[in-house]
């Protein structure tokens, strides 16, 4: 039987790649044969994390219909195809709700939302057109299943995702294309290094006091780490998760359990 975890040769593009959770899928997919394609705002970072592992690299503001149809489009033709889409990128930013901005909530929805929404509908379009059977795996959060304080917007964007792939994994399962999301809860990135200081000032705490209130929030007791992430992303991407679609699967240590 062939080993359903080996996804050497298959194509894969990360938005969001070059950074944080993103990079540890970019990582982790190469580890096990995939070729990649790096999507991210930040190119350099992306080029560079591509010259250590051997990918590719493309500019993307996920926000951007056209810049999102050229990035995606420029790795299809570079691979020749496309079978793995990975919907990572996000955004954050912490505030009390009743002190929210407009820019605040377009912000958080443009990039966690509509780039989710643009990413996989051109992912399905070619998937559609070529009769392929890809695989979509987004990035969504703990709080997507749960509101979060000082988070409501970042909150009701991730809520977006989920429903998002429910809805959509129901329209494309009929064709053989799965979607599904990962839900991630206190990762060690910058995004959460800034969070903690955030949360911090507008709680009235230390940085430590937040930080240790994350780990006892946590029943494994520790931090999560991106690559905890990016191995669920893998199992999702490969054939192990062929009868799964639609899920937003918990990535949380225990701090999520339904």
């Amino acid at each position: 039987m062939t080993d359903v975890f080996d996804l050497d040769g298959r194509r894969a593009i990360v938005t969001g790649g070059a950074r944080g959770i993103g990079a540890a899928i970019v990582r982790a997919l190469a580890r096990v044969g995939a070729r990649v394609a790096i999507a991210d705002l930040d190119l350099e970072a992306a080029q560079t994390l591509a010259r250590e592992i051997g990918a590719v690299a493309f500019a993307i503001d996920v926000r951007r219909r056209e810049s999102s149809e050229a990035a995606i489009g420029a790795a299809i033709e570079h691979f020749g195809g496309l079978d793995i889409m990975a919907a990572n990128a996000g955004v954050s930013t912490m505030r009390a709700a009743v002190d929210l901005t407009d820019d605040d909530w377009d912000f958080n929805f443009d990039v966690n939302a509509r780039g989710i929404f643009l990413s996989n509908q051109i992912a399905c379009r070619y998937f559609l057109k070529e009769k392929h059977k890809g695989v979509i795996v987004n990035t969504a959060s703990l709080a997507g299943k749960v509101g979060a304080p000082l988070l409501a917007h970042y909150s009701a964007s991730k809520f977006a995702v989920l429903g998002w792939t429910q809805a959509l994994a129901r329209e494309m399962a009929p064709h053989g294309i799965r979607v599904n999301a990962v839900c991630p809860g206190f990762v060690k990135t910058s995004m959460q290094e800034r969070e903690i200081i955030w949360e911090a000032g507008l709680r009235g705490m230390t940085p430590e006091a937040v930080f240790a209130e994350y780990v006892a929030l946590t029943p494994m007791a520790r931090i999560e780490e991106p690559e905890d992430v990016a191995d669920v992303v893998l199992f999702l991407a490969s054939d192990a998760a062929r009868f799964m679609t639609g899920q937003g699967v918990n990535v949380t240590g225990g701090v999520r359990m339904d």
